[in-house]
């Protein structure tokens, strides 16, 4: 099967291509995990000294900061993509206006970089901290996107193992607070205005979830608060998505984490690969200015590497069409 298939969220173009698998070398092989080295791991309890000093903490014992007793422990990145203070937003100067423009426009970059490190121990994944630590996890991050509400846009994401960007091995969340909405986020915002206002007030993701649940093909997972899906132009194989079942626009809203989900999804993948893939994983919340949204959670597995298609014109072709990733990731058997 090969299908063009328009992304509803984005509007982005993704090609299906079912039977690429079979080529020479198209097989999904995750390479094996690398265990945390516990003596030296940054991010474990008892070497609070080697990170930032802390800039929050779960601790429900108390205790003092930047001393053992914590289950969640956010610190400013050592290494950030972003400077503290405040600057003008950089305008494109080829967007508009007259006479010469700007060639090459830049400012300072500002904003906030935090690490949240999910957990005490020296664990890799996800998976490992169980639903209950995930939750506990889940609900810091819901607790640092408070504390930067004030940005334009928050972006929070975890990367997982070989191919994913992990510079550490131990599991943990990265939060930028970004002076500017993305043009990636500021399409969708547009789509889920867009048809807000073109179905009288209906929110987008709703309506998605809703066809996705009639027709079921893409399912994976349901539970009281969350739907887990192979999204409809899913870029990649076994890309999914944790959506909340009663329509929210920003994460750090009252309300549903997602928790059992995500570990539910995380639980599945594994059972299908036998062991956690490496992946990428991201929050995606309302940004400034958006007139109709609805969080969501997307997870994109790292298990086939963007080749020059994908890179020279941003069309993704996924060799396992979202319906057998579904199909297979149901049936698989989780303990």
């Amino acid at each position: 099967m090969q299908e063009l298939r328009i992304d509803p969220l984005t509007g982005l173009r993704v090609l299906i291509a079912d039977e690429r698998t079979d080529r020479p070398g198209g097989g999904l092989e995750p390479p094996p995990r690398r265990p945390v080295d516990p003596a030296g791991d940054p991010f474990a309890a008892g070497h609070e000294d080697r990170t930032p000093p802390e800039l929050y903490a779960l601790r429900p014992d108390g205790g003092p900061a930047d001393g053992p007793g914590w289950q969640v422990r956010v610190v400013p990145n050592a290494f950030p993509a972003l400077a503290g203070g405040e600057a003008d937003p950089v305008e494109d100067p080829l967007a508009g206006g007259r006479g010469q423009p700007e060639l090459f426009a830049a400012r300072p970059a500002v904003g906030a970089h935090e690490v949240i490190v999910n957990s005490p121990e020296p664990v890799g994944s996800l998976l490992d901290l169980g639903a209950d630590g995930l939750a506990a996890a889940m609900g810091v991050w819901r607790e640092r996107l408070r504390a930067h509400a004030g940005a334009p846009c928050r972006h929070l994401i975890v990367n997982e193992g070989d191919g994913s960007a992990a510079s550490l091995d131990h599991t943990h969340a990265q939060l930028f607070a970004l002076p500017l909405v993305p043009a990636a986020v500021a399409r969708e915002r547009e789509r889920f205005t867009a048809y807000h206002d073109r179905t009288q007030g209906r929110n987008l993701l709703e309506d998605l979830l809703t066809e996705e649940v009639r027709g079921g093909e893409r399912l994976v997972h349901v539970d009281r608060e969350a739907i887990v899906i192979c999204p409809f132009a899913s870029a990649i194989p076994f890309q999914l998505q944790v959506i909340p079942r009663a329509p929210r626009a920003r994460f750090e809203d009252d309300g549903p984490l997602g928790a059992d989900a995500l570990h539910a999804a995380l639980a599945r993948l594994a059972a299908v690969f036998g062991e956690p893939v490496p992946l990428n994983l991201w929050v995606r919340t309302a940004p400034s200015g958006a007139e109709s949204f609805c969080w969501r959670i997307d997870m994109f597995p790292r298990l086939t590497q963007p080749g020059g298609l994908e890179l020279g014109t941003g069309l993704w072709c996924n060799a396992v069409a979202p319906e057998r990733a579904a199909a297979r990731l149901r049936e698989a058997a989780v303990a």
